[in-house]
């Protein structure tokens, strides 16, 4: 696997898929500063329906969903890449406060500087709720 650092376009199969992987490790930390390090401090997101720009509000967003999204586990897969974008699908599982289970599957549409870091985040998803027998990443 490429080191972290390489992991910039114009992107390859296979830095395309360590990105990818990358990122899932990262979310799958629920470190919301590890997280925001890896999108420019301008970065532009939508998320589900919420629009907002910057590091800042990246992390802010991100200490409110692990507040809510409890033991959250993420798995996310390459769709597509061209020179500096990459398209995954992803789901992920986690619990609210009451106990209930849900699975999130999604997609993500990824812009990226020069250096590697992401510029444009728009993310697209659906909860549906499971029981515990049904988990996948758990």
């Amino acid at each position: 696997m490429p080191a972290p650092t390489d992991l910039r376009p114009p992107f390859n199969l296979e830095t395309a898929r360590a990105k990818v992987q990358a990122a899932e490790d990262a979310w799958n930390s629920r470190d919301p500063d590890r997280v925001a390090n890896a999108y420019t401090t301008d970065s532009q997101w939508r998320n589900r329906d919420e629009f907002f720009t910057g590091r800042q509000a990246i992390r802010h967003f991100l200490q409110r969903k692990w507040q809510l999204e409890l033991d959250y586990r993420l798995m996310k897969e390459l769709w597509a890449f061209t020179n500096n974008r990459i398209s995954v699908r992803f789901e992920y599982e986690w619990h609210n406060h009451d106990g209930q289970w849900f699975r999130t599957h999604g997609n993500e549409h990824w812009e990226f500087d020069a250096s590697g870091l992401m510029k444009r985040r728009d993310m697209s998803a659906n909860d549906i709720p499971v029981t515990p027998t049904q988990l996948r990443y758990h």
